[in-house]
């Protein structure tokens, strides 16, 4: 019988103090918390949260043994379907997916799967074995593009399966838009993400740094010269997009992929890097995405008076509630059914205000989110220096650009069916690439099911 106790509480720390820092704003459970957590799982016997799982961990079993105290079984079943708990317990959209499905949330509140699945890749991370695995090797290799989430998942599972497997990152850095994307408060660098990449090391795969491909080598030079039996594209969506509007090329606009990566990657946020980074003093942040709470949040930490417009309303709001209530914690302003119309500036080329219309919901658009009608008369300013634009991204059309039947969509996606193969053999692709801005969690999804498929597509060579 589960215990029928409220959900427990997560310490954080407090808004006042966490606006001024960069570390990290959840401090998770402890073991006795994570114990107790555990014992309200009902243990469905068709459970729910593992459907809506993209990597479809076993939730009910892992929470078992974390009730139990057996941190270590805990750990092993969720490493049979995903290698990166501790980031995932931290960044997935969890109220979306497995605790958006669990039972004890339709009349209450459901189980914090979350915080259990960071609190057992924690104590994995802190426990866990860090000898070389060793796995026979079938003696093909496949390359993999980029070091993200889908990257990565893809990487972990062909290793698994005996397959020699080089990673290819174009920045300095491994982890993709683990690193440069999502700042130190929501998941930090050092502690978490490169500790999670060395456990792949382990498995035996291999990762080269700073390798653009297309430019430092090619798709069609792996698979024709380098001997790769398959390769697989998780290379993200870091093309940024503008609105189109009057003044976008001031001084003082930028997007926030540019943003975010100086803060993060470039470690803006540390006084011993000298990381060029402007925030001004009145900083407008334009969408209601993650990566918009992402930026606004880093701008005020970085020192600036901070708002964040949409042209929605608060309902329609796309980023995580648990990201929208720290930011309005931390006292980020929010004006919602807004939307800018001309950036403002002054003689020598600098923002100096945002002009902007309000907004009323119409009629639902296909996405089945009322459409945003502008207000007749409701013209007005809003000051600033700086305006970052969160509006979405797309992937950089240089691999289809020099890769030789390698088909996208108007959007700029990599054309790839539901197990990722391309429309060229023997490349595969998933995660942001194919479907643009997405979750983490999804594009780990995706790299697995690619994964699986190349084996299969080796195999049948």
């Amino acid at each position: 019988m589960a215990n029928k106790i409220p959900r427990v509480s997560v310490r954080e720390q407090e808004p006042a103090v966490r606006a001024t820092n960069f570390e990290e704003v959840c401090y998770g459970y402890n073991a006795e918390e994570a114990q107790l957590e555990a014992t309200r799982c009902l243990n469905c016997k068709n459970p729910r949260c593992v459907a809506a799982c993209p990597v479809n961990i076993n939730i009910p079993a892992f929470i078992h043994k974390v009730a139990e105290g057996d941190f270590a079984s805990a750990s092993a079943i969720i490493a049979e379907d995903s290698s990166l708990p501790s980031i995932c317990g931290r960044v997935c959209p969890q109220e979306t997916q497995c605790e958006g499905s669990c039972i004890l949330g339709i009349k209450g509140e459901a189980v914090a799967i979350g915080k259990l699945e960071r609190f057992v890749g924690d104590w994995g991370l802190d426990n866990a074995s860090k000898e070389q695995v060793e796995i026979k090797t079938n003696g093909k290799k496949v390359a993999v593009i980029g070091s993200g989430p889908s990257g990565l998942a893809c990487a972990i599972d062909l290793a698994k399966l005996g397959y020699e497997v080089t990673v290819f990152e174009a920045l300095h850095k491994l982890g993709g838009v683990l690193v440069y994307g999502i700042p130190e408060f929501r998941l930090p660098k050092e502690k978490i993400v490169a500790r999670e990449i060395d456990d792949l090391r382990r498995l035996g795969v291999k990762f080269e740094t700073d390798v653009i491909v297309g430019r430092t080598i090619t798709i069609d030079a792996l698979l024709d010269e380098e001997g790769f039996s398959a390769v697989f594209i998780g290379s993200g969506a870091g093309l940024p997009r503008f609105m189109g509007i009057e003044g976008e090329n001031l001084n003082g606009v930028v997007s926030a992929n540019e943003f975010l990566t100086r803060a993060n990657l470039m470690r803006a946020y540390d006084d011993e890097y000298d990381t060029p980074i402007y925030v001004g003093k009145r900083v407008v942040v334009v969408g209601g995405g993650n990566v918009a709470m992402d930026a606004v949040r880093t701008a005020k930490r970085l020192g600036a008076d901070a708002t964040i417009i949409y042209r929605r309303s608060e309902a329609e709001l796309p980023a995580r509630r648990e990201e929208v209530h720290h930011a309005k914690e931390e006292g980020i302003e929010f004006k919602m059914l807004t939307n800018p119309t001309r950036v403002l500036g002054d003689d020598k080329g600098w923002v100096t205000g945002l002009s902007c219309v309000e907004m009323e919901l119409g009629e639902p658009d296909e996405s089945g989110r009322r459409s945003p009608v502008v207000k007749e008369g409701s013209d007005f300013t809003l000051d600033c220096d700086v305006v970052i634009m969160a509006l979405g991204t797309s992937p950089n059309p240089l691999l289809k650009s020099t890769t030789a039947g390698l088909e996208t969509n108007r959007r700029g996606c990599i054309v790839a069916d539901e197990n990722g193969a391309t429309t060229r053999e023997g490349v595969f692709a998933g995660g942001d690439a194919v479907t643009g801005a997405a979750t983490v969690i999804l594009a780990m999804g995706a790299g697995r099911k690619a994964a699986k498929a190349i084996d299969e597509y080796i195999k049948s060579k």
